[in-house]
């Protein structure tokens, strides 16, 4: 039925039904059959559509609170079914698909549709004190830690769900992700990485994406002369993991020079404020790769040169004329490094 609502009138005389009478019965079904799937399923895909703003049908008035209201509601949704299926040991012979990744990816799902549908200003909830977005933000990302990376990458639905989360929590709440402890910071990006070398393009992009908006975070926190909580977040992650940043850039890298990508202008966007963020370790991956061509004196000449010309007129800034000036650069490198190799 919420589907078939397709246009703003619809879904709002949908939305004044059910909302408030019968939302908190699906909360308190929430609580109670977290471990059924044949009860939760339908839930959380009921408000995966509900939250979902597809043809612009979550428009509200400008006085009214509906989309505020809405996302609190299915913020405790994924709270009271997230919480407590995190602690739920799965029977033995049990299908971990149907018993409990499903609802993980349908509450991936549902988040990713809240986050991104433009009817909520989310400031609102940290200036009034409201805890529902970082509630909601927190089960989520310990649901995500408690998925090994080749679990996710081995279910086609929670490989998409996971990383098209990742790529929109990169990209609008990433001082959220900078403030979390280095090991889960660490492990989102370990995951990034795992994705990067995906066979699906779509997949490897979005990852791409994602460690784009972070590294352009860290060079903007890094070139900013002034003290942040966000900036001492990241030098305490770069303190405790020297190669937090360094290890995404030799990823890419390496993919780019040595393997045939599909994607290249994608792999390339996150290149430049990696190469710029970490200088010294650039400078030593192409002292080592110039090296490595130490039998051949004339090959070494080309591939000094090639990487001149890589960074040729390059400033220190990701802006996007120097953005497209670099991504031209690499399209000429990497032709001349496949030559060359």
């Amino acid at each position: 039925i919420v589907a078939a609502c397709s246009s703003r009138r619809t879904y709002t005389l949908f939305f004044e039904w059910i909302y408030p009478a019968f939302t908190p019965v699906f909360q308190r079904a929430a609580m109670t059959y977290y471990a059924m799937p044949e009860v939760t399923t339908p839930l959380l895909k009921l408000y995966a559509e509900l939250v979902y703003n597809k043809a612009q049908r979550l428009t509200f008035d400008s006085s009214s609170p509906n989309g505020i209201l809405l996302f609190r509601d299915a913020s405790a949704i994924v709270v009271a079914y997230g919480s407590r299926i995190l602690d739920h040991q799965l029977p033995a012979g049990a299908d971990p698909y149907a018993q409990r990744l499903k609802g993980i990816c349908l509450c991936m799902v549902l988040l990713t549709r809240a986050l991104s549908g433009n009817y909520v200003n989310f400031g609102v909830f940290a200036l009034y004190g409201d805890r529902a977005l970082s509630d909601c933000l927190e089960v989520i990302i310990k649901l995500c830690l408690s998925l090994p990376t080749e679990q996710i990458l081995s279910y086609t639905k929670v490989c998409k769900a996971y990383f098209t989360l990742m790529e929109l929590l990169m990209r609008n709440h990433t001082a959220t992700l900078v403030e979390l402890d280095t090991p889960v910071l660490q492990h989102i990006c370990s995951s990034l990485q795992a994705g990067l070398k995906s066979h699906e393009v779509a997949i490897s992009s979005q990852c791409a994406a994602a460690l784009e908006h972070l590294a352009a975070f860290h060079f903007a926190a890094a070139t900013d002369d002034r003290d942040s909580s966000v900036k001492a977040a990241l030098a305490a992650h770069l303190s405790r993991e020297p190669e937090l940043f360094s290890s995404q850039l030799a990823v890419l890298l390496n993919m780019i020079v040595f393997e045939d990508c599909a994607n290249q202008w994608s792999l390339s966007r996150p290149l430049l404020a990696l190469i710029l963020s970490n200088p010294s370790y650039f400078a030593s991956w192409k002292a080592s790769i110039v090296q490595q061509q130490a039998a051949s004196p004339e090959r070494q000449q080309k591939l000094t040169a090639a990487f001149e010309r890589l960074m040729a007129d390059v400033q220190n800034s990701l802006e996007a004329k120097n953005r497209d000036r670099f991504t031209q650069n690499l399209t000429v490198f990497r032709h001349d490094a496949k030559s060359l190799f």
